[in-house]
């Protein structure tokens, strides 16, 4: 698999800016995989207004497409970085927020029914306000069974402990 030497789950619970602290520059934390179903595909579309045939399609997309079928948005697949992060690392907080993204590339399509996770790599850790953290995070999507990953990408979070 791509990425650092976990491959099994990796959960941490972090309570205060120091816990953080001592995540730069570790083993990444690797996330459950989710599936990509159709319908997943389906209300993403809806809720973007991009409905393109690539991904809502699966008829034409198998007709057509260069991947045999359809394949999940791109966005789609960056959308769940907050949620496969939230489900590896537990931050007893008193407020986090997603404060953006400093590149992110799509590096291989996700076709519908594939399996995805997240590698966290903790890059940098700065304070920040009052009893805050920023921290940039290194995250690689990848999808089960390819050695390739599908999405790499700079992620910012801010802590308040």
């Amino acid at each position: 698999m791509t990425g650092g030497a976990a491959t099994h789950v990796t959960r941490v619970t972090l309570a205060a800016a120091g816990a953080v602290h001592a995540l730069a520059g570790g083993e990444p934390l690797v996330s459950d995989w989710v599936e990509i179903d159709q319908p997943r595909v389906d209300r993403f579309a809806d809720a973007t207004d991009d409905h393109q045939w690539i991904h809502v399609d699966p008829e034409r997309a198998r007709r057509e497409s260069p991947f045999g079928g359809p394949i999940a948005h791109g966005f789609l697949t960056l959308s769940l970085i907050p949620a496969l992060l939230d489900g590896t690392v537990t931050l007893q907080q008193r407020m986090g927020v997603n404060y953006g993204l400093n590149r992110v590339r799509f590096t291989a399509p996700v076709p519908v029914g594939a399996r995805v996770r997240a590698r966290f790599a903790v890059q940098r850790v700065t304070n920040v306000d009052d009893d805050g953290v920023q921290v940039e995070w290194n995250v690689t999507l990848e999808r089960e069974g390819s050695e390739r990953p599908v999405c790499v990408a700079e992620f910012i979070t801010r802590h308040y402990f």
